[in-house]
């Protein structure tokens, strides 16, 4: 079991054991960073991710510091003190299986056999017993190996807090800052049509108008805005390309198609030509 738990502790100096809080600091980031630096929410996000890298590192320090105060002085107690023990007993007891049975034959063999069987046995026993005793007697070093530990697990509690409180000193600031910011109001973006385009035909090429060549007596819209797909199954395009649709989702998704790719993109971003037939 300690072997395991040190090869374990042991790949931290080497291939980087992955720390929860590491991970969840690396997907605080990412998508802190992808609301941009305008989102209040995205900026704490990133503080909060930095933060969790933080304690990872700490977590890391820790384990490379258990593992050389407290596991490898553990291992190394069971590879020789212990096993060393275990070799005196496994002696002893060969050597009192001998002195048993040549204790039964007194006057079947020669006496110096039975002599000899006895000083080998008391030899061992004491063996067994000197190194039973020394190891009992030195406790003292493995309590102090397991005080290193909990002064090691203690530090990392400490700079742990050290790290959570200052981030929470930082996410009531931005509380405090983004309470006393303005609310701001909502304002729809207007749609400009002219009539040609209520009828479904426009009359005024437009620069950025892409897809063209699409005939308007067949169901179809113009981009608004730009609309960047960000899931599988989306369609994107610019503003002004001109899409034919085939199909109303939902009352928020239109289905279409645009240079022979087709895919789903949100009603608020184009506005109809030709409409679906109802």
């Amino acid at each position: 079991m300690l072997n395991t738990v040190s090869k374990i502790r042991g790949q931290v100096k080497t291939t980087g054991y992955p720390q929860t809080e590491g991970l969840l600091g690396d997907c605080m980031l990412k998508y802190g960073k992808e609301l941009g630096e305008g989102s209040a929410f995205g900026n704490a996000l990133i503080e909060v991710g930095e933060s969790m890298k933080l304690m990872a590192e700490v977590k890391d320090s820790l384990d490379i510091n258990v593992k050389q105060t407290f596991i490898d002085p553990l291992q190394l107690l069971q590879d020789k003190d212990l096993k060393e023990i275990g070799h005196h007993l496994k002696k002893l007891e060969g050597r009192r299986l001998d002195y048993d049975y040549k204790k039964k034959r007194v006057g079947k063999i020669p006496d110096e056999e039975v002599r000899q069987a006895v000083e080998k046995f008391e030899e061992s026993k004491e063996l067994a017993e000197r190194s039973m005793f020394n190891f009992l007697e030195n406790d003292v070093e493995q309590v102090s190996q397991l005080a290193v530990f909990i002064e090691a697990a203690l530090d990392y509690h400490k700079q742990t807090t050290e790290i959570l409180q200052e981030l929470q000193n930082k996410l009531q600031m931005r509380i405090s800052a983004a309470s006393n910011v303005p609310r701001r109001e909502y304002k729809p973006r207007p749609i400009k049509r002219s009539p040609s385009e209520l009828n479904g035909v426009s009359t005024t090429p437009s620069a950025k108008t892409t897809g063209s060549n699409i005939a308007m007596d067949q169901p179809c819209c113009r981009g608004l805005y730009d609309f960047e797909p960000e899931n599988q199954g989306e369609l994107g395009f610019k503003e002004g390309d001109i899409i034919t649709l085939t199909n109303q989702i939902d009352e928020n998704w239109y289905e279409g198609m645009l240079h022979g790719e087709s895919g789903f993109f949100p009603i608020n971003y184009v506005e109809v030509i030709v409409p679906l037939p109802q």
